[in-house]
Formats: C-alpha cells, structure tokens, sequence
C-alpha cells in the first residue's frame, strides 16, 4: 500500500489473508541473495526497502490476527491464527537474522550505513546473538507456553455479588468505600489466581527453563543477557539497571512509607492492608462522570485542542474504528497499543470498567499511539519505533501533558484524580524495580522451585515496599502476588522499562508545570524521531536527564513529594 497517510478504511475492514510462509521464505531468499550480489550501496538499499516492504506485509497480518484474537478470544478463527503465527514466527525470526547477518557482512557496509544510520548496525548486531536454527523450535514451544497463560487470565470467571466477572470487571468493587467490599472483591480475584496455582506455576516454571535451554543453546550463561539482547538495549547493562534500583530504594522507598502514612489519615486507619490498596480518599476514588462512548468524546475534544498534531491523529483514531476500549467477557486482559504496518495505523485495545484507569490507560495508550502515528512514514521498520523504555516515555509522559483537560472527565473530582495519579506514578517505581530484580534472580536460578521463586519474591517485595501488609491472605503471604503481571510471563525483563520512562516522566510533568510550551516541543521531537536514536541518546534530544543518574531520581522525588505535600492537605 505504502501510502503516506494513514488508513482511509475501518478496521472491521482491514483485509487479512493469511501469510504463505514457503512463498514468503522464497521471495525473502531471493531477495537477499540479490542483496549480497548487488555491485553499490545504492542497489542494496533499495533490496533493503524490498525487504521491508515484503516484512510489512507479514507484520501487517501477524498484528490484525494478534489485534482480532485479544478481542475475542473465544473466536475460533484468530485463535487459530494466533497459534499459526506462534509456530511460524520462529522461521520469521530466522529469516529476520539472515538479513541482519547480510547487512553485518556487507562488503559496502560503510557505504550503506551512511544512508540506513548506525542504529540499524546496533539493532542487527544484538538481534544476530539471539537466534539460531537450533532454538526454533524452543521458541515455538515459548510461544505456546505464552499463549496458555494468556487463555487462563482471559478466561477467567469470576462469581461475585450474583454475576460471572472477569478480572477487569472487579477493579470497582476493589476500589469501593465499603472496606468490607474491597476485601470481599480482592480475595475473590486473588481466590482466581490461587485455584489456577499449579497451573500457573507449572506454565512459569516451563518458561524458565525453556529460555534458559535457549540461552545456553546461543551461548549465553543464563538468560538475563539473553532477555537484554531480545529487547536490543545498548548503552546500558544489567548493573546500571542494579544502581538504578538501589537509587529508588534509597530516594522513592522512604516517599513512598510517608505517601502511605498519609493515606492512612485520610483514610482514618491503623493500617493498611493489602485490599486498601485500590482506594485512595474516604469518601472514594475520582471516577470519569461518563460512559466509555462518553470518556471517547471528550478525549476527541482534549487533542483537538492540545496541537494540530494531535488533532488529526485523534479523528484518525476515531473515524477508522482504531480502538476498542470496553471491557467484556472472552476479551483479553489488559491494555496495549498496535501497529499495522500497511494501513499506517495504530490500535489502541484496552478494558475500561468505570474507574479513573479508563482515562489514564486511555492517554497512555494514546501517546504510544500518536508516537506510531508521527513515525509512520520512515522508510527503515527499525526506526518506526524505539526500545520498550523509550517508547514508555511516549506513553507516560501523555499522561501528564493531557493534565489540563482532565478537568473534562473528572469535573469536581479533578484535584482527587490529580493527586491520584502523581502519587500512584511514584509508588509504582518501588513495584516495577521488584519485579525487575524478581526476574534476574529467577533466570539466574533456573532451578528454582516454583515455592522457592514465591519465598525470593515475598523477601524483594519487602525490600523495596517495607509497608505491604497482606493481613491474612495466604496467597499472597506466600508471594503469589506476581502471578497478575503478565510482563512476568509474556515478556521478560520489559517491566524496568516502565521504571526508566516513569523517571522520564515526571521531568515531563515538571516541565509542564513551567513551560507546557516548550515541554510540547521536546515531546513532538522525541515522538517524531521514532526509533532513530538509542534510548540515552533520545532522552537527551528530549531535553530529559538520564534516570541512570543518581541526583536526577533525587531531584523527581523532591519536586513530586513537594507537591504532594501541599496537595495532600486539601483531602485531610
């Protein structure tokens, strides 16, 4: 299709076909072998080009079945495309590598890399370390794996107050201003997880010891290096990552006892247990005051007046069918942004169940979103978008720009949702560098027990989150908690990602407080420049300091605990 505006079709409308993969394997050969018999770098570039065009139109397929399977899940069709694409992305995967081998071993290689940029060298020369013919059918066997633990939390049902919940569905009742609810909602969700236990372990447990046979099979001592490779880092290693979190448990930690002792005096208790967790003010949490119909209306109305930007992506959205956003039974879990290569289109998927999560998800979605939408037309797929952690600022940092137009969803409520939100982004560091040393320390002892992992992650959850009381649950007493973070399963070592761009963020929201202005202009930049830059070198084109910096974390927590501070004596 190759347009240079997005879709003009809805997306009920977006042909599928699936892909035949002997056809797609042999004009992929054929084109690389013309690659690497071409005489210029001019000819190999335009192969390359060939290249991508013929990987768009298999991504393209691959993110409509993956799109309509979370949908529905229940659909026989999709989720036998799912599985399809499960068993066949490891070929996809080889095919991926033989190229990037080819772009490596390019006897015009100076020459190319002058018109592609460095990024694609460091892209190709991690990615090659992490395949080989010889794990194929190990990663089917992870993908499939995958695939089981998405089935049993989107199957979950949930009987409570007399009707068949899932476990977005409970989120209202976990947040209500009745203690007793709360506590009743939240044992029912967590009664789902522990009567799915050995299930749920049994699944984990097999993940990890086929990812450590991968990581040994490619030459690595476990999979932690492996896991980084995958998510191509560069610019920063594992023991960054450690200071990192060393820095939130000396700086975010203590902000975070105070943040809770102060909820404990609005809340009039002597303590907070683990199903008070979801509510933040006696009298409840802030709620959008409409429908989800509603809450869309009034998103189109912000980014219409946030920048022109912004307007033409939001009716993009809306005109084309490019989100679904309701919560029901046989759905997916969770919230996530696509893109569908051909159509030059984002989707945005999320649940939203009538808490003020349907608003934040929303931005948040929306900024991934218009980050693919501002970088639709660079003709490299590699710099349409960057790592996980830079593409996390996009997200997280729309949350916070969008604050001014909050008043819109939250009328009367706006300074409760405002306060929610700050404080929740800073609890949420000590929670995502836990489950990040809970990952290093289980693939660095793949041979673990599934009671042993649940031992290790009760001691980092207390590290980091000293407060946490699970009153008598002994589920999660026993350190089950992990088992409703599907990054756990699904993608390992992603969740830091949410860490560094949370850090990220707040400068965002700090920026925003003095200049909104210029704060725009660095998000646009940052967005436009797709995955053209490493992470490091896109938080600096942002005007952002690196989270790896010990005083940048120290000088988020003073800004944000400042404010909250003077907030908090509004809600006493």
């Amino acid at each position: 299709m190759g347009m240079e505006t997005a879709t003009t079709v809805k997306f009920e409308d977006f042909e599928y076909k699936r892909p035949d993969v002997a056809t797609f394997r042999k004009r992929f050969l054929d084109y690389l072998s013309e690659f690497e018999s071409a005489y210029t770098a001019d000819a190999q570039y335009e192969i390359l080009l060939k290249l991508n065009e013929l990987r768009n139109e298999f991504d393209t397929m691959r993110s409509i079945a993956s799109i309509r399977y979370t949908i529905n899940t229940d659909d026989d069709f999709y989720s036998a495309e799912h599985e399809f694409f499960d068993d066949v992305n490891p070929e996809y995967v080889g095919c991926q590598t033989k190229l990037y081998n080819a772009l490596m071993n390019s006897k015009f290689k100076r020459d190319l890399e002058q018109k592609t940029g460095s990024v694609l060298y460091k892209i190709a020369g991690t990615y090659i370390k992490t395949f080989s013919p010889e794990v194929t059918e190990d990663l089917k066997k992870e993908n499939s794996l995958v695939t089981q633990y998405t089935k049993i939390i989107a199957s979950a049902k949930i009987f409570y107050e007399g009707e068949e919940r899932n476990i977005a569905g409970m989120s209202p009742f976990m947040q209500s201003t009745d203690r007793q609810v709360r506590k009743k909602a939240s044992e029912a969700k967590w009664n789902f997880f522990q009567d799915n236990e050995n299930e749920l372990d049994r699944i984990y447990d097999e993940l990890v010891k086929t990812r450590t046979r991968i990581a040994h099979k490619l030459g690595y001592k476990n999979f932690v290096q492996l896991g980084y490779d995958r998510m191509e880092r560069t610019g920063y290693t594992p023991d960054d990552v450690r200071l990192f979190r060393e820095s939130v448990k000396e700086f975010i930690t203590p902000a975070t006892i105070r943040l809770n002792d102060l909820k404990k005096e609005r809340l009039g208790l002597k303590e907070i247990f683990y199903y008070d967790s979801q509510i933040s003010f006696k009298d409840g949490n802030p709620v959008p005051k409409g429908s989800p119909e509603w809450i869309v209306r009034k998103a189109k109305e912000m980014y219409e007046q946030l920048s022109s930007e912004t307007n033409s992506f939001i009716n993009l959205m809306i005109d084309h069918d490019l989100m679904d956003l309701y919560n029901r039974h046989g759905k997916s879990a969770g919230g996530y942004c696509s893109y569908i290569p051909n159509y030059k289109s984002p989707f945005i998927f999320s649940n939203m169940n009538g808490t003020s999560d349907d608003v934040r998800v929303l931005t948040h979605e929306a900024g991934h979103a218009f980050q693919a939408y501002q970088s639709r037309n660079f003709d490299l797929i590699e710099y349409r978008s960057p790592t996980l952690e830079a593409c996390e600022i996009h997200s997280m940092s729309m949350e916070f720009i969008t604050w001014p137009w909050m008043e819109l969803f939250f009328e009367e409520d706006t300074d409760k949702f405002l306060y929610l939100h700050l404080t929740r982004a800073l609890r949420f560091l000590p929670y995502g560098v836990t489950v990040d040393e809970f990952q290093h320390w289980v693939y660095e002892h793949p041979e673990a027990t599934p009671e042993e992992r649940k031992s290790v992650w009760s001691d980092i959850e207390r590290k980091y989150n000293p407060q946490i009381n699970y009153d008598e649950n002994d589920f999660l007493k026993r350190g089950g908690f992990w088992f409703h973070q599907g990054h756990i399963f699904k993608r390992p070592f992603y969740y830091i990602d949410y860490c560094l761009a949370q850090v990220c963020a707040l400068q965002f929201w700090k920026k925003c407080n003095n200049d909104c202005d210029t704060a725009w202009e660095d998000y646009l930049r940052l967005c436009k420049a797709g995955g053209s830059k490493p992470f490091l070198e896109l938080v600096d084109l942002a005007n952002l300091q690196s989270p790896f910096v010990r005083c940048t974390m120290e000088s988020i927590v003073g800004n944000v605990m400042a404010w909250t501070l003077d907030a908090a004596k509004e809600f006493v």
